[in-house]
């Protein structure tokens, strides 16, 4: 797993651990782990995070040694440790913005600006032909040069020199998500979710008491990258009933009509169907209540509420339309 938070490069030992990899892991799964963690730890994305940059220092210094078979076999000899790469800090004059690594992710290619003596720079930026992901510059992370022009004159005297090199392409880590269907009575006490990632990870979670339809709960860092996994929650009948903690909601559908003027609806609940006195002038979104009608825990006891939805017919009949019409034209001599 990456290095938990709180803790500092010198600390971490295990380089594997700090890019979240198992040790031995191939030169591709080092590049995307580094790259992945890179965009996770990115102090321009994480601005709130008081040891971001911390973590973004370690996770460079630790793909330093790990992607230099020298430095990697010293440190796997233990004739260095993790601390010799931390002393190479290619961020002590600051860190790149973060949209330098917009430009390098989509390979967009900068015109170096005019010096300020007016020589002429007419080179481009270009990628470097090190490890991807790799900073480049006076303490290069990934031990990497940069491609460069050779030196020539320009016509006005001066010299014409590569310029600076791309910075790194990065993956944004992505945020998952899993459907979990319980009962009423599971979400009311509680249940046991066994889940299993992407990545193959194995990861047993419980639903707190109390749970409702439509809750999402979210599980930091769990994710490949060190992104975030949610669960969303589904707890409904097969009548249509959601629950929310004790309390039971339900949609009921009825014509204008009824709405209106009034009738009288069967509705479900978890103890069976009862009739509902439906109020005159009742519009959508009006909410009715049945008391004692929802969940039981101890001496409490929830309620359902049913909400109130008028539905006009897709299609009417002629006689339909011309009640409607005669209702609309009525409308209007009121408002008139």
């Amino acid at each position: 797993m990456p290095m938990r938070a709180g803790t500092s490069f010198s600390e971490a030992t295990d380089l594997w651990a700090v890019l979240g990899l198992e040790p031995g892991a191939d030169a591709g799964s080092l590049k995307r782990a580094f790259r992945q963690q890179a965009r996770r730890w990115h102090p321009d994305l994480n601005g709130n995070d008081p040891v971001a940059e911390e973590r973004f220092k370690a996770v460079n210094a630790a793909y330093a040694v790990l992607s230099d078979p020298a430095r990697r076999a010293a440190w796997e000899q233990g004739l260095a440790g993790p601390e010799a790469a931390a002393g190479l800090d290619p961020f002590a004059s600051g860190f790149p913005a973060f949209e330098d690594y917009l430009d390098g992710l989509f390979g967009r290619r900068r015109r170096a600006p005019r010096p300020a003596d007016g020589a002429w720079a007419g080179s481009e930026a270009s990628e470097a032909d090190g490890p991807e992901g790799a900073w480049q510059g006076d303490a290069d992370p990934g031990a990497a040069q940069a491609r460069t022009r050779p030196a020539a004159e320009s016509p006005a005297g001066g010299s014409v020199t590569a310029a600076a090199p791309a910075p790194p392409p990065v993956v944004a880590a992505t945020d998952q998500e899993t459907l979990v269907e319980l009962s009423p009575e599971q979400a009311l006490a509680g249940e046991r979710v066994e889940l299993e990632l992407a990545d193959g990870t194995a990861l047993e979670v419980w639903t707190p008491p109390l749970a409702g339809d439509g809750w999402r709960l979210r599980l930091a860092g769990v994710a490949p990258g060190g992104a975030d996994h949610f669960l969303q929650l589904r707890v409904r009948t097969p009548e249509g009933l959601r629950i929310d903690g004790l309390r039971v909601l339900y949609q009921l559908e009825l014509a204008p009509a009824d709405g209106a003027l009034g009738c009288l609806a069967v509705v479900p609940t978890l103890q069976g169907p009862v009739q509902l006195r439906v109020p005159p002038g009742s519009s959508s979104g009006r909410l009715l209540r049945l008391r004692g009608r929802g969940l039981e825990r101890g001496t409490e006891r929830g309620d359902q509420l049913v909400e109130i939805r008028l539905v006009v017919p897709a299609e009417l009949s002629e006689v339909e339309e011309a009640l409607y019409g005669r209702l609309q034209q009525l409308a209007a001599e009121e408002q008139a």
